[in-house]
C-alpha cells in the first residue's frame, strides 16, 4: 500500500513536508517506522515470514511487525495499529515498552533508498498464537521461534539482514525482563 508519510531530516526530525511512501523510496526521504519484538514469558519470539509479493526480502523471516508511520500519525499509534493489522493482537499503549530508535540506510537491488528512523519496541505476547491472525497480503506465516534465534541469525532460518549487533541487543532487552 502507497502511504502518505511523513518526511524527517538526516537527524530524524520532522520537516513539516510529507509524501507517498514510493516517493520517499525513490528519493530517499528519511521517514519513521516502527519494530514491534512480540516475546512470551517462556522465552520466544514471534517472528513473521514476510509475504513473498513484498518488494524488499519477499519470504524473509523478519521483525514480528514492522510497518511505516503514517502522516501525521504518533510512533505509538503507528505500533499499535500496525501491531493491529499484521498480526490481529489489540494491545493498549501501556504494553508497548520503547527500547530505542535506530537509523537504518539501505539501498535495495531493486533501487529502493530506505533510508528510516525505527522505533523499536518490545511487547509480551500474553495470547496463545493460535488467537491471532496474521494479515494476508502483508504476512505468509507467523510462528514462536526461541530467542536464542536471534544469537544465532541466518544460521538455522532465512532472517531478513539485519546487523548482529541490532539482534544481540534484542536479545539483551528481551532476556532482561524475562
Amino acid at each position: 500500500m502507497d502511504e502518505l508519510i511523513d518526511i524527517l531530516d538526516k537527524s530524524g526530525k520532522l520537516t513539516g513536508e510529507s509524501c507517498l511512501k514510493s516517493v520517499a523510496h525513490k528519493h530517499g526521504y528519511y521517514h519513521a517506522t516502527i519494530h514491534a519484538w512480540l516475546y512470551t514469558k517462556d522465552g520466544k519470539i514471534l517472528m513473521q515470514q514476510r509475504g513473498f509479493t513484498k518488494k524488499t526480502y519477499p519470504g524473509l523471516w523478519d521483525v514480528s511487525v514492522a510497518g511505516h508511520v503514517h502522516a501525521g500519525e504518533s510512533i505509538e499509534d503507528a505500533a499499535l495499529r500496525e501491531i493491529k493489522e499484521e498480526v490481529g493482537l489489540t494491545i493498549k499503549i501501556h504494553q508497548l515498552h520503547k527500547v530505542a530508535i535506530r537509523k537504518g540506510e539501505r539501498k535495495h537491488p531493486n533501487g529502493i533508498l530506505d533510508n528510516e528512523f525505527y522505533h523499536v519496541f518490545i511487547v509480551e505476547l500474553k495470547q496463545p498464537i493460535a488467537h491471532l491472525k496474521k494479515q494476508d497480503e502483508e504476512v505468509a506465516a507467523i510462528q514462536l521461534f526461541d530467542i536464542e534465534i536471534l544469537k544465532s541469525t541466518n544460521e538455522n532460518i532465512s532472517m531478513v539482514p539485519n546487523t548482529s549487533e541490532y539482534f544481540q541487543f534484542i536479545f539483551s532487552e528481551i532476556q532482561s525482563i524475562l
